[in-house]
Order: C-alpha cells, then structure tokens, then sequence
C-alpha cells in the first residue's frame, strides 16, 4: 500500500491550494479527483467562472448554444490550466473515486480496480452537491434541472420557471431574461433576499419586476409533471406551464460516496463534517475544507480554509475559524448586489449607536459615462468608535467596491478617513467622499 503524507480528496480551491504548497515543500502528496471535468473544483467547472461568462456574454448574445459553446471553451482552458499548475507542482493527481476504508486509508476505484492508500494527514475537499426539492412528481418529470445541467441544455426554453429566490436562481433569471426566456421564478419564502438591507432589498425587486421578470412569493409547490412536452408546475392550486424547469433551493455537502460510517469521523444534525476551529474533524489529522465542512459556500472561503490548515499542517495556529472577520458577498443581479457586515436592522437590532446613510447610483457622475443608473449604496457607522459597521451597495462594479469597504473594516479604519480620501475622477468610488460624509 503507497503511504503518501497528505492525501486531498477533491480538487477544489482549497485542496489544490494547500496540495502545491505542501509538494513544493518536498511533501509525498496525492490529490484524488473522481471526474476529469473537476480539475480545478467548482468554481471554474460549473459554478462562479462559467456562470459569469454566460451572464457577460447574454448581455450581447441571445444565442444560447453559442454562449454556452463559448463558456465550454474557457472552463475547459481553465480546467487544464489547474491540472497543468498542480501537476507541475510535484502533486500526484489521482483520477478515481475515493472512499475511506478507515480512518487514515482511502480505498480508490479506478473503473478497472481498486487502489488502497493511505497519510496520516488527509483533507476532504469535495465540495457540495445541489439539493433536490421534496416536489412530487420532480424525480420523473423531464426539463427538470439542477444549477449545473442548466448551463449545458440544447435548447433555448421560451417560458422559464426557477424554484429558489435565492441568489443561484437570481442570477439564471437574469442570464435566461438577457437572452428572451420568459422567467417565473417560485419562491417559499414571502421576504425577497431577507438577509439583505430592506431599502436595498426592496430596490433590487423593483429591478427584477421592471426588467420582466416574475416573482412569486410564499408559494407552495404542490406538484411537477409534464404535460405532452411541457413542464406543469401546481403551485398554491394553481397550474402553470413552462418549457423547462430550474431548482435552485440550496446546497449541501458531497459526503454520500465518501463511506464516512467507516471512519470516527462525525456529521452535525444537519448533515455537515463536524470540524474545529483548525477544520480539523473529530479524527485527528483528517481535515474538512470549502462547502463540504457547512460553511459559507464561496470559493474565497474555500481559500481562507486553506491558509488555515496548511498553517497548521506547518506548525503554526496562529490563524483560525476564531479570527475570521466580516467577508463581503456579492450576487450578480442586475446591477450586482454586494453585502459586508451588519445592515441596518441588524445594527438597530443590537442597540448599537448607529446612523446610516444612502446616496442613489443615479448621483454617481461615472455612472452617467456609462450609461449605468440603476442602484443605490449605503453604509451603516458606529457613531461613538467611527467604525464601519456594514455596507450594502446596488450598482455597477458593487462587487468591486465592497472590497474597498472590507480592508477598511478589516484595519479598523474609521469611516471619516474616506471624507478626505484622493480618489480618481470619474470612477465610482469617489462617491466614498460623500457616502461616509455622515
């Protein structure tokens, strides 16, 4: 049996990350990925990257088999850029599918035969899986897809449904809106976005309704089936007709072929690994990283992962799941939405000494350049310690500025610092002058 001393199941962007840096180090590393089409993880396969290219490439393209043929052709330059860099890197790269056998030994099934192998230090990294809707009828209804095979179908669907108002589903509506479908969307839940500030959240629906979309809200789905070659959707006693279906109701981490019940490894009452504040499992050495540990599902959390443990595999802990600060997030509606810290109700929530304020995109002179109008930014301070307590901008280039917002909270600056800050002319983060002028 080879003895390698880390082996990473799955190549996602932490598990590649830390595989590199731990074989340039002279480590014996093996990195197991069950599908070719993965190298490189979910990002750059089937979620953020190809997502986005559709997204750009619809505003000028209504030709979904062309937009689709071109996302094909950057994933898959991607995707072998990936192998090529972890590879090159001294990595050992096994294409197979990996389950324990116990703790500190996987078993891989290579098509032909099985391979066992076995570290002290082993690292899950296989990312999450989309979680099926418990819908009658969804399991033998055709047209019904999950968020990766929507972004491969052979068809332009004339009339849309998407199950999900979250961000996932936000963002197909507005590929498959740029490109004609007509979109439904089909949410449980009666709040739009109820994480995100009211005043914001409120604003972007605006948007969503004005650009043709259509939004239900506290609706309960009853049934899916088809109907000659249509989908039905029976949704609060009403029958609707679509062409194809999207769900988009979240997802959970891939652990089903793992065989964990070999292993003292354990899972939460919500299906997640059980990890500490170094991602470490309840088996020492055996590490769970990126969306299959139950964390916030982001690539850039992914990485922040793997600083972690490829710290503590290096002796240092000086970095934990304790010390992570405030992140930013971003959905790309139209225009982007950028969220980071507390909004406004959250801050009155807390009785903390708080004021806000709000200026429209519309005053933005770099927004009339572009021809961009729509949104709104806002910022919620500390009025006794003058620190940022959140943001949450609706605009062109949100997902840009949010990060400005993100190292000034990370360093503690006070928000009157960006009163008298030099920026250039005309961007859109001049606005900062007057934005923090509170």
């Amino acid at each position: 049996m080879l003895k390698y001393d880390l082996i990473i199941i799955g190549f996602g962007k932490a598990g590649k990350t830390i595989a590199s840096k731990m074989a340039s180090q002279g480590k014996k590393v093996a990195l197991i990925e069950q599908d070719e089409n993965m190298y490189g993880g979910t990002c750059i396969n089937i979620a953020c990257i190809p997502t986005k290219i559709m997204l750009e490439s619809s505003k000028n393209n209504t030709n979904l088999l062309d937009i689709i043929k071109n996302k094909n052709i950057i994933t898959k330059k991607l995707n072998l850029k990936n192998y090529n860099l972890v590879k090159d890197n001294g990595v050992h790269i096994i294409t197979g599918k990996a389950s324990f056998k116990s703790n500190k030994v996987i078993s891989i099934n290579l098509g032909d035969h099985q391979e066992n192998i076995e570290a002290n230090n082993i690292i899950i990294n296989t990312g999450a899986t989309p979680i099926k809707p418990n819908i009658v009828g969804i399991n033998n209804t055709k047209n019904v897809f999950n968020s990766t095979e929507i972004q491969n179908i052979n068809f332009k669907p004339k009339k849309l449904a998407i199950i999900g108002g979250g961000h996932i589903g936000l963002e197909f509506a507005n590929i498959y809106k740029n490109i004609g479908s007509e979109v439904t969307i089909f949410d449980a839940i009666d709040t739009f976005l109820p994480n995100i500030d009211k005043e914001v959240s409120s604003l972007a629906k605006s948007y969503l309704m004005e650009d043709g979309i259509t939004l239900l809200q506290g609706v309960n789905i009853e049934n899916i089936k088809n109907v000659d070659d249509k989908v039905s959707i029976l949704a609060n006693s009403k029958e609707y007709t679509f062409d194809a279906v999207l769900y988009a109701t979240g997802r959970k981490p891939n652990i089903e072929e793992l065989k964990l019940e070999n292993t003292e490894i354990k899972l939460n009452d919500k299906g997640n690994i059980i990890i500490n504040e170094f991602c470490e499992t309840t088996v020492k050495g055996i590490f769970a990283v990126g969306d299959v540990n139950g964390g916030p599902q982001f690539t850039y959390i992914s990485l922040d992962d793997s600083r972690i443990v490829y710290n503590y595999l290096n002796g240092d802990k000086s970095y934990s799941l304790k010390e992570r600060k405030f992140f930013p997030t971003s959905s790309f509606l139209n225009p982007p939405l950028s969220q980071i810290g507390f909004t406004e109700e959250q801050a009155k929530k807390q009785n903390l000494p708080y004021k806000t304020k709000s200026i429209l995109v519309a005053n933005i002179p770099r927004a009339h350049v572009d021809g961009k109008l729509r949104g709104i930014l806002k910022v919620v301070v500390n009025t006794e310690t003058k620190q940022i307590l959140g943001a949450t901008f609706l605009s062109e280039n949100a997902h840009e500025l949010i990060n400005l917002v993100t190292i000034a909270m990370d360093n503690k600056i006070p928000y009157t610092y960006f009163q008298k800050q030099i920026f250039t002319h005309p961007t859109m983060a001049e606005i900062f002058n007057d934005l923090f002028n509170i």
